[in-house]
């Protein structure tokens, strides 16, 4: 079983998720882990399993706008780091480039305040009904992994969380795919 995890990250903090749950895959499937830069329309093609994650933003997934905001407030405060990804292609765009397909498995997650979605809103919904469009079957409810602050850390317990989520996932999609006809 082939498996992608592909993110995009502001703080480091949905990087750090999209790791572990690319390590939890990784007892039982080949996982290739990285951003929207890293993993092209080619690699999703050969994916038995794409697990797609971003930030929450506004209620949903980053836009320009809330990209710019993010990365003008790194520069005006020394205590904001921003990840090395914060360079690729936004998810929206990369999701948008994918061409339709009539098979395929796909999860999301997100990371956010842990706070109600209804107050926060969630990327991970986000990213699913975009994936759902594009042909993709989603197999699990869109995941959240919560975050202290907007710029975090992660609270105390979510990458372990985060591990055990992928290799939950993983385990659900082989025994999907080997029982397909």
């Amino acid at each position: 079983m082939k498996t992608f995890v592909v993110f995009e990250s502001m703080y480091g903090n949905t990087h750090k998720i999209a790791d572990e749950i690319g390590h939890g895959m990784g007892v039982i499937s080949t996982v290739g882990i990285g951003t929207t830069r890293d993993i092209g329309p080619d690699d999703v093609a050969q994916a038995d399993l794409l697990i797609v994650g971003g930030p929450t933003h506004v209620h949903g997934m980053m836009s320009n706008a809330s990209r710019r905001g993010a990365i003008e407030a790194a520069e005006t405060d020394d205590t904001i780091a921003l990840d090395a990804s914060v360079d690729a292609v936004a998810l929206r765009q990369w999701i948008k480039e994918l061409p339709k397909r009539n098979a395929g498995l796909c999860a999301t997650f997100d990371t956010r305040l842990d706070k109600s979605a209804i107050i926060t809103g969630s990327a991970a919904k986000d990213i699913a009904k975009r994936l759902d469009r594009h042909g993709f079957t989603v197999v699990a409810e869109p995941e959240s992994f919560f975050v202290a602050d907007s710029e975090g850390p992660l609270l105390e317990g979510e990458a372990h969380r985060a591990r055990l989520w992928g290799e939950t996932l993983v385990l659900r999609c082989r025994d999907r795919l080997t029982s397909a006809p």
